[in-house]
C-alpha cells in the first residue's frame, strides 16, 4: 500500500513541475548583432533549411502542374493563389487534394509537409531531387521507388511512421514541445525556432544576452553550456609519431553529446533538453543493433552518425565534431585528404604506398577506403564515420561489406584481402575487434556467450561496443550471462548499464532485487527508469520504494509523452501486464491499434492477451482482419494457424501455417510449426522441413533435439544420432542421448559431434 501511495504522490509532483519558459529562447536574429560571421555562416546551412514555410522562395520542386506517375497512381503539383497543392492518394485511397504547407530539408532532396485539422502533419514520401540535373536531379521521385505503398500500409505518407511531429519535429526544430493530446487525439506542436537554430546547441539565449548587455561576472556567459573543447588545445605532430595528438586529454564530450541529441538513433524519453544536460536524462540511444549496423559495426540503415563515430580510435584519442566540421555553416574546414592530414603524416599516409591509387584519384581519397558511402533516401550518400581500417577479410568470412569492392565491384572480398595481405602483412586491427564476436551472436553460435561476455567487461573497448556486447548478451536464451551483466551495471558508461539492465529482464526475481535495486538511484533518468522498468514485477524492500515510484513514474511518463503512438502503447500495455491488470493492458492495445491498424506488434500482443484470458474466438477474428490488411504477412497467419489449432479447427490451422511457412519459409518458428502440423499426416515432409531448418540454424538446441526426436521416431535412427551428437555438444552436462532415445539409445561416445561450420573466431 505505501509503495501504491508514493507511486501516486510523486507521479503528481513530477507530472506538476515547470517546464522551462519559452521566453528563454530569443531566435537565432537576436544573435546576429554580436555574432554575425557565426549567423552569416549558419544562413547557409542545412539547419537554417531544416524547416521552411513553403513559398515561392523556399520551394526547390516543379509545381508548374508537374505529374508523377508511381504503381498506376498520378499524383500532380500545382500552384494556386501563390500556395502550394498535391493531388495525390489520401488515406482512404481516393485522390484529393492537399496543401503543401512546410518545405522540408534542401539537399540533395526536399520533402514537403502537409497539414491535417488535428494538428497532424505528415511527409510526403513523393520527393523532389534537389541535385543538378547534371547529375541525375531536378525531378520528382519516390522514396519507396520499387513498391506499391497502399493506403493503410506503414509506408503511406498518412502513416504515423511518416508523421513529423513524432518522427522529425524534434531535430529539425529548435525546443520542441509536442503538445498531443491523448484525450482528444490532436496535436498543437510548437518550437520556439522552426529551424535548427543557435540555440539548439548553444541552449537558451536570454541569460546570455542580458550577460553580454550588463557586463556580469561568471565563467558561463549565461549559457547553459560553453562549447570550448578546443580552445586552448592543439593537435600536435612530433618527429617520432605518424599521428598527431591531442595537446590536452578531452576531459568531457561535450560537442558530442549536443550533435548527438540528433545525430544518433535514438528514443526520446522527455522533452526540454537543452546542451550541458545529460544527454541519458532526455534521450535512450540505440546500441550498434543487428539489421541497424553490420557485425563489424558498420553502418547498415540511417543511423545518423554518432554510435558510428563513438567505435572509432579518432573518437578515444579526443577527436570532436568541429575539429572536422565548421559548426556553424557546416561545411568541411578542409577538402579532400588535406582535412586528414592535418593530423596524419602526409609523406606517409597521403602516398601510393599507403592508398597503392594514384594520387588524385577516388581510390586515394582517405574517405573512399575508411569512411565508405552508403546511400539512403534513394538520392542521399551519407559516410559511415567508424573511420575503420578496411577488412575484407572479414567481408569474406562474415558477409560484411568492405570498401575495396564497393568500388571494385567486379572483384570478390577474397581478391581485396589478398591484395591488402601482400602491402599490409602485419596490418593493424585498431579498436574494431569485435566482429566475430557479434557475427557469432547472430548465429547463435554457443562460443558468442563467452566471447560477449569478454567484451563486455573489457575496459579497452569503446563504450558503444560494450553497452553492444551486453544487449547481445540479454537476447541469449542461456541463462551463464547473468554475472557478466551483473558486472556490466557497474560500468561507469551509462549507456553499457543501460544495456545490461534490459539483458537482465529474464534474471530470476530474487537476482533482479538484489543487483538492481541500486540502479533506481542512479544519476540518469534512462537509467533508472529502466530499471524499474525491469523490476516491476518483482518484491522489493520498503527502503527502495520511493525510488522506486519515481523511477517508474519518469518511465510511464516516456510512455505518455508519445501516446499518439502504438509502439508507446504497447509498452505500457506490458506494463501493465506486469502490474497484473490484464484488462488495463487490453485497453492499450486496443487504443494502439485504434491509433494504428497496422502495426503488428499491437495486434499479436493482443491476440495473445485474450488467449491468456480465454477468448481464442475474439483472437481469431482480431488475426483474421489483420490479415484482410496485411495479406502478406507471414506471422499473421502463424499466429492465426496456432490459435485455429486451439479451436480445433484443423483444416484451417492447416492452411494457415502452410501459407505462413510459403511466405516465411526460412522464419524457424513458422517452420518448426508446420513440421508439427505436417508430421501426423507427411513425416517425410515435416522431416525434410527440419533438416533445411538445423542447416539454417545449426546451434539452436531446442531444434537439434526436435530433429532427434522425431528422426528417432520415424526409423531414421542415423541421423537421430547425428543431431542428438551435436545437442551433446551444444549442452554438455545433460544426458542428452539417453534422454531423449530412451532405453535403445547407444552410449554417447558412439554419436556423431558435427553441428555444422565452426565459429567464425576459430
Amino acid at each position: 500500500m505505501l509503495r501504491t501511495v508514493l507511486l501516486l504522490l510523486l507521479l503528481i509532483a513530477h507530472r506538476a513541475a515547470a517546464a522551462p519558459s519559452a521566453g528563454d529562447y530569443l531566435g537565432s536574429q537576436a544573435c546576429a548583432t554580436c555574432h554575425q560571421a557565426q549567423y552569416q555562416a549558419w544562413q547557409g546551412s542545412q539547419h537554417a533549411h531544416a524547416m521552411q514555410h513553403a513559398s515561392a522562395e523556399t520551394v526547390l520542386g516543379d509545381f508548374a502542374d508537374a505529374r508523377f506517375e508511381q504503381a498506376g497512381v498520378e499524383s500532380r503539383f500545382y500552384r494556386r493563389d501563390e500556395r502550394f497543392y498535391v493531388w495525390t492518394e489520401g488515406a482512404d485511397g481516393r485522390m484529393a487534394e492537399f496543401e503543401v504547407r512546410y518545405t522540408f530539408g534542401l539537399d540533395p532532396l526536399q520533402q514537403y509537409l502537409v497539414e491535417f485539422p488535428d494538428g497532424r502533419l505528415q511527409a510526403l514520401t513523393i520527393a523532389w531531387d534537389s541535385r543538378s540535373r547534371a547529375t541525375g536531379g531536378q525531378r520528382w521521385f519516390s522514396l519507396y521507388p520499387d513498391a506499391r505503398i497502399r493506403p493503410g500500409d506503414p509506408l503511406h505518407w498518412t502513416a504515423p511512421s511518416q508523421n513529423w511531429n513524432f518522427m522529425c519535429a524534434d531535430c529539425h526544430s529548435t525546443a520542441v514541445r509536442k503538445g498531443y493530446d491523448a484525450e482528444r487525439d490532436r496535436f498543437n506542436t510548437r518550437s520556439a525556432e522552426q529551424v535548427v537554430g543557435c540555440e539548439a546547441c548553444h541552449g537558451p539565449g536570454a541569460a546570455h544576452l542580458r550577460w553580454a548587455r550588463t557586463g556580469a561576472q561568471g565563467t558561463d556567459k549565461g549559457l547553459t553550456l560553453l562549447l570550448d573543447e578546443r580552445r586552448g588545445s592543439s593537435w600536435r605532430a612530433s618527429l617520432e609519431r605518424l599521428t598527431a595528438r591531442r595537446s590536452a586529454p578531452l576531459a568531457q564530450r561535450k560537442e558530442h553529446e549536443v550533435c548527438a541529441q540528433c545525430h544518433s538513433r535514438r528514443a526520446q524519453i522527455a522533452e526540454g533538453y537543452q546542451p550541458g544536460r545529460p544527454l541519458l536524462d532526455h534521450y535512450r540511444p540505440v546500441t550498434l543493433e543487428p539489421g541497424l549496423y553490420h557485425a563489424d559495426g558498420q553502418q547498415r540503415e540511417e543511423v545518423f552518425i554518432s554510435a558510428s563515430f563513438a567505435q572509432s580510435r579518432m573518437f578515444a584519442a579526443g577527436v570532436t565534431c568541429s575539429d572536422c566540421h565548421e559548426p556553424h555553416g557546416q561545411k568541411l574546414r578542409l577538402q579532400g585528404n588535406a582535412l586528414c592530414t592535418q593530423c596524419h603524416q602526409a609523406a606517409t599516409f597521403d602516398t601510393p604506398a599507403h592508398h597503392f591509387h594514384p594520387p588524385g584519384s577516388s581510390g586515394g581519397q582517405c574517405v573512399s577506403c575508411h569512411m565508405p558511402e552508403t546511400t539512403y533516401m534513394v538520392v542521399d550518400p551519407r559516410r559511415d564515420h567508424s573511420l575503420r581500417i578496411p577488412r575484407p577479410d572479414l567481408s569474406e568470412r562474415l558477409g560484411t561489406p568492405d570498401a575495396c569492392t564497393q568500388c571494385h565491384s567486379d572483384r570478390s572480398a577474397a581478391w581485396a584481402a589478398k591484395a591488402i595481405g601482400e602491402h599490409y602483412p602485419q596490418r593493424k586491427t585498431g579498436l574494431q575487434t569485435f566482429a566475430e564476436a557479434f557475427s557469432d551472436a547472430e548465429q547463435g553460435l554457443p562460443s558468442a556467450i563467452e566471447e560477449l561476455a569478454h567484451l563486455l567487461g573489457e575496459q579497452g573497448q569503446p563504450a558503444v561496443v560494450r553497452a553492444s556486447a551486453a544487449a547481445r548478451l540479454g537476447q541469449t536464451n542461456a541463462d551463464v550471462h547473468w554475472d557478466a551483466l551483473a558486472k556490466g551495471l557497474g560500468d561507469p558508461d551509462p549507456e553499457v548499464r543501460l544495456a545490461s539492465i534490459a539483458g537482465l529482464e529474464r534474471a530470476p526475481a530474487q537476482q533482479r532485487a538484489q543487483i538492481l535495486g541500486p540502479l533506481l538511484g542512479d544519476s540518469l533518468r534512462a537509467v533508472r527508469s529502466e530499471a524499474a522498468r525491469v523490476l516491476t514485477d518483482v518484491q522489493l524492500p520498503e527502503s527502495l520504494a520511493g525510488q522506486y515510484a519515481k523511477a517508474l513514474a519518469e518511465y510511464e511518463d516516456s510512455l505518455a509523452l508519445h501516446a499518439d503512438r502504438a509502439d508507446s502503447r504497447v509498452a505500457l500495455a506490458l506494463l501493465r501486464q506486469r502490474q497484473g491488470s490484464n484488462e488495463a493492458a487490453r485497453a492499450e492495445l486496443t487504443q494502439a491499434l485504434r491509433l494504428d491498424p497496422a502495426h503488428l506488434q499491437a495486434r499479436l500482443n493482443l491476440a495473445d492477451l485474450l488467449r491468456a484470458l480465454g477468448q481464442d474466438d475474439q483472437a481469431s477474428a482480431l488475426l483474421a482482419e489483420g490479415i484482410a490488411r496485411q495479406p502478406d504477412t507471414a506471422v499473421l497467419h502463424y499466429a492465426l494457424g496456432l490459435t485455429q489449432v486451439r479451436l480445433r479447427q484443423a483444416d484451417k490451422a492447416r492452411a494457415s501455417l502452410a501459407e505462413a511457412f510459403r511466405l516465411a519459409p526460412d522464419d524457424r518458428q513458422i517452420a518448426y510449426a508446420r513440421v508439427l502440423n505436417l508430421w501426423s499426416g507427411d513425416p517425410g515432409a515435416a522431416l525434410q522441413i527440419l533438416e533445411k531448418l538445423t542447416r539454417q540454424h545449426p546451434y539452436d538446441a531446442p531444434l537439434r533435439e526436435a530433429a532427434t526426436r522425431f528422426n528417432w521416431k520415424a526409423g531414421q535412427h542415423a541421423a537421430a544420432l547425428r543431431h542428438a551428437g551435436c545437442l551433446q555438444r551444444l549442452q554438455p552436462q545433460a544426458e542428452t542421448v539417453q534422454r531423449l532415445l530412451g532405453e535403445q539409445a547407444p552410449a554417447a561416445g558412439d554419436v556423431q559431434h558435427a553441428c555444422g561450420p565452426e565459429p567464425s573466431g576459430s
